[in-house]
C-alpha cells in the first residue's frame, strides 16, 4: 500500500532543503534533495507490487481465535465473574472465557469485558485473577484506572449487532463493525473519535474499482494482473486539531471484500473491494463494512478521479476528495445482517 507523498511532513522537508539549496555545493544538494523529496515508506507501506513477496505475519493465534487487549488498562463494569475464584494462566484464556459467554445469536453478550492480571511481580497474590464484566455502554467503556503502575490487561468484545459504528458520506452510510479482539488500540482509536463533535479532515481521497482484475465477489480472476486499478477506496481518519498517536502492528488477517484497514500506523486507512490474498498479512485489519453497504463504497469507486503516480505506481485520485464523518449506529436502521467475522 502506498502513501500520499504530499503528506505535511514532507512539505516541512521540502522547505528544509530549500535552505540548504543556499549553503551546499550542487552535489550535496542533489543528495539531500533526493532524500528528503522521497515519501519514505517503511516495509508496511509498501507497493503493491512488493507486497506479492512479503511473508506473512505469525502472531501466535489461529485463524478466527483473536483475543487481545490493552496492558496497564483497568476496565470497570459490573462483575459477572469474580477474579477472586477465577483465574487463567494468560489473559488469552481470560478474554476467551469471556467470549463463551458471548456465542449466542439472539441479546446482547452476558460478558463484553474481560480484566487479567497477568505479571507475576505486580500482581502478587493476585496474579491469575480474570474479571468477567459488563459495560453499560460498549462503545464507551467505563476505565478505572491507566498507565504504567496498572498491573491489568483489559480487552472488549462486541456481539452480534454490537461494535458497529458509521462512516457517514454524501454518497451513503458505511456501517463498520469494529474487531476490538483484534486490534483493540485501533478500535480504541476509533471510538475517540466518537466522542468528537466533528471529524473536520476525515477524507476519502482516492477510489479505484475491481476493474477487469476482480469478480463482483471481489474473486481474483486467473491470470488477470493484481492492479492497477487496485479494488479499494482511501482516505484519512484524523480530525484536525486533535494529535494522533500512532496505532501499533496488531492482528493482520488476509485482507477480504469490506476490510477496513491502516497503511501502515495510520491515520490512512483504506477500504478493500476485493479480496488481497496477494497482500498477504501486511495490514492491521480494525473492521468491516456490513455487507449490504459495499454497494455505497462501490458508488464512490466509480467517481470521477485524475491519475496520479506516487512512490512509482498508478493510482487514481479523487477529483474532489468526500468528507465523510464518524457517528454511532443509529437505533432506527432496522435489522442489519451484522454476522461479520474478525478473520
Amino acid at each position: 500500500m502506498v502513501r500520499r507523498p504530499n503528506d505535511p511532513e514532507h512539505s516541512r522537508f521540502a522547505s528544509l532543503v530549500l535552505l540548504l539549496v543556499s549553503l551546499f555545493s550542487c552535489l550535496l544538494v542533489y543528495a539531500v534533495v533526493s532524500t528528503l523529496l522521497n515519501p519514505t515508506v517503511n516495509p508496511q507501506d509498501s507497493s503493491f507490487e512488493s507486497l506479492e513477496s512479503v511473508a506473512g505475519i505469525d502472531f501466535g493465534e489461529k485463524k478466527g481465535e483473536c483475543c487481545r487487549g490493552i496492558e496497564n488498562l483497568e476496565l470497570w463494569g459490573a462483575a459477572v465473574k469474580w477474579g477472586s475464584d477465577f483465574k487463567f494462566n494468560s489473559s488469552v484464556e481470560c478474554c476467551q472465557a469471556c467470549k463463551a459467554m458471548c456465542s449466542g445469536n439472539d441479546g446482547p453478550c452476558l460478558c463484553d469485558t474481560w480484566v487479567f492480571c497477568g505479571n507475576k511481580e505486580a500482581c502478587g497474590s493476585r496474579f491469575g485473577e480474570c474479571w468477567l464484566k459488563k459495560q453499560k455502554d460498549t462503545l464507551s467503556p467505563d476505565r478505572q484506572e491507566a498507565g504504567q503502575t496498572v498491573s491489568w490487561t483489559s480487552g472488549i468484545v462486541f456481539g452480534k449487532g454490537e461494535g458497529i459504528v458509521e462512516m457517514e458520506t454524501e454518497y451513503g452510510t458505511l456501517h463498520i463493525k469494529l474487531f476490538p479482539d483484534c486490534a483493540p488500540y485501533s478500535v480504541t482509536y476509533i471510538l475517540e473519535l466518537l466522542t468528537l463533535r466533528h471529524c473536520a479532515g476525515c477524507q476519502i481521497y482516492r477510489a479505484e474499482s475491481r476493474g477487469q482484475s476482480w469478480d463482483s465477489q471481489g474473486n481474483h480472476i486467473k491470470d488477470a494482473p493484481y492492479g492497477p486499478p487496485f479494488a479499494l477506496i482511501q482516505g484519512i481518519l484524523e480530525a484536525q486539531g486533535t494529535p494522533f498517536k500512532k496505532i501499533p502492528m496488531e492482528a493482520c488477517p488476509t485482507i477480504r471484500s469490506g476490510s477496513v484497514a491502516w497503511i501502515g500506523s495510520g491515520p490512512e486507512f483504506f477500504i478493500s473491494l476485493a479480496n488481497h490474498e496477494e497482500w498477504k498479512n501486511s495490514y492491521t485489519v480494525f473492521g468491516s463494512v456490513l455487507s449490504e453497504d459495499m454497494e455505497i463504497a462501490e458508488k464512490i469507486a466509480q467517481l470521477p478521479t485524475k491519475s496520479d503516480v506516487w512512490n512509482n505506481i498508478n493510482v487514481s485520485v479523487l477529483q474532489r476528495p468526500i468528507p465523510f464523518v464518524m457517528r454511532r449506529m443509529k437505533k432506527s436502521l432496522g435489522d442489519l445482517n451484522t454476522n461479520v467475522k474478525s478473520e
